[in-house]
């Protein structure tokens, strides 16, 4: 192998993440990892919600951010969109099997954060003193 080059760990290629775009499990991961779709893969977890609801439980997210997200992941297969045929109109969000499945790896990622908080907490404080001892 070449000096300065990364052998890949098994068959796991980090290389799979390329930045170029039309690299799909990049654009994937762009989505999946937006802090707005996170928040509404969360919410629908277990139950089906209306956009106002959803809206109203997702602080700071704008009425055109969350309708950009809801479509992206309808697109995507991860949320599925249903319109009654009520007046005034109701429509209804819920995750969709495969949605199911991205919410228990997010449950993951949640528990590893809150597992090393503190850990990380001690590490930023610890950069931040280092930075600002060479900044003085």
């Amino acid at each position: 192998m070449e000096e300065g080059t990364v052998e890949p760990l098994d068959d796991y290629d980090v290389r799979q993440w390329d930045t170029r775009e039309d690299c799909e499990v990049r654009q994937i991961l762009d989505r999946i990892a937006d802090k707005w779709s996170l928040l509404v893969i969360a919410l629908l977890d277990c139950q089906s919600l209306r956009f106002t609801q959803l809206r109203r439980e997702i602080d700071g997210v704008s009425q055109r951010m969350l309708s950009v997200t809801l479509r992206q992941l309808e697109r995507d297969g991860l949320v599925s969109r249903t319109v009654h045929p009520v007046v005034p109109p109701r429509v209804d969000y819920a995750l969709t099997p495969l949605g199911r499945t991205l919410h228990e790896t997010i449950k993951s990622l949640v528990a590893w954060t809150e597992t090393h908080q503190e850990e990380i907490a001690a590490a930023r404080a610890a950069y931040d003193a280092r930075r600002e001892m060479m900044e003085s």
